[in-house]
């Protein structure tokens, strides 16, 4: 409320500054056209003058401004009734203006109609040229605020929107770290401290990694492959701490592939699903393998593993499976798709991106 008793007043105060630069500046140029004989004669002009336009402006100002801001809110031609107010607010100001200076002995009372109808085929026409200027720059003004709100808003609803979107990215990535994954590594590490030191500090090594380069590729919606698989090693590793010669794995990516873009955590996710439901429940352990192949401007990245299969189908939602098909058709549309099969004895999924 502070701030609008405010910003009124400085517009009232440049206003009457306006006008009364204005008319100094009139006068000004008529005096040097010759228009008065003599400074005594300018002078009086300029205080009449005056008088006159701070009067009728402020009255103008009081009036016309609570009418005109009443129909902007009802959305009512406000030129028009700017047009009306002007014609009824100069007579009004010329009589309060010529009143006064009778009042303060400046003018002669006999002279008083006489003096008021010729300040007034003076006043009007100049009171309509500058209203509607004053009212044309209300209105444009009043339009670059609105513009200027709806840039705020929109940088606001922006950073909003990407404060969103990376408390998004940080609860994806805790969604795959899995308090059960961080307690298995530790219980691992902390197992290993005694009997082979040096494996252990290999072990936090690889957690470490995992961890900068899972949140370093969460800033992005594609990394290249080779950072993927990167991720998918120290993971391995990690693993192979629990499950020992059980866990068997292999990656076979040609060199020319590597940086084929995916999305980050995607072939981790499906080898973390592998690892989970396809080698975990058996008692001898499993393997899994990781090939890339290319073929007519796509890329097949396939995850087998040695466990018994799954229905891809029966997969319920919010699955990460589920979240990688979503990634997927929203950054890669048609051109992306996640299948599930089973070949020669073992469980394979393959994800189908575009060689980009």
């Amino acid at each position: 409320m502070t701030s609008f008793v405010s910003s009124a007043r400085g517009r009232w105060i440049f206003s009457i500054l306006v006008t009364n630069l204005s008319v100094g500046l009139v006068l000004l140029i008529l005096a040097v056209a010759g228009q008065f004989p003599t400074a005594h004669v300018f002078f009086r002009t300029l205080a009449y003058t005056l008088i006159f336009a701070n009067l009728t402006g402020i009255l103008g100002m009081v009036v016309i401004g609570a009418i005109t801001e009443r129909l902007a809110r009802r959305q009512l031609p406000v030129v028009a009734v700017s047009i009306a107010g002007i014609a009824f607010i100069v007579p009004l100001g010329c009589l309060a203006a010529q009143a006064l200076l009778v009042f303060l002995g400046f003018a002669a009372r006999q002279n008083f109609w006489a003096q008021y109808l010729q300040t007034l085929k003076v006043a009007m026409p100049l009171a309509i040229v500058f209203g509607l200027g004053a009212l044309a720059y209300a209105s444009l003004r009043g339009r670059l605020e609105v513009a200027e709100l709806r840039l705020r808003q929109k940088e606001l609803a922006e950073e909003r929107t990407s404060k969103l979107a990376a408390e998004a990215r940080l609860r994806s990535l805790e969604s795959w770290i899995h308090p059960h994954f961080l307690f298995n590594t530790l219980n691992s590490i902390s197992a290993l401290i005694a009997s082979d030191p040096a494996r252990a500090e290999q072990i936090v090594g690889r957690l470490a990694t995992l961890l900068r380069a899972s949140l370093d590729s969460s800033n992005h919606s594609l990394i290249p492959l080779r950072q993927e698989l990167a991720m998918v090693e120290s993971y391995a590793d990690i693993e192979r701490v629990r499950f020992g010669e059980k866990l068997r794995c292999s990656m076979n990516v040609p060199p020319e592939l590597q940086e084929t873009k995916v999305p980050p955590l995607s072939v981790q996710s499906l080898v973390e699903n592998a690892v989970k439901h396809g080698i975990t429940p058996q008692p001898n352990g499993g393997e899994f393998q990781v090939t890339a192949r290319a073929t007519d401007g796509a890329v097949h990245i396939e995850v087998r593993d040695s466990g018994p299969g799954f229905d891809f189908s029966a997969i319920p939602g919010g699955h990460g499976l589920d979240k990688l098909v979503q990634r997927l058709d929203a950054l890669f549309g048609a051109n992306a798709s996640l299948s599930v099969s089973r070949h020669d004895g073992y469980s394979v999924v393959e994800m189908i991106v575009p060689r980009i």
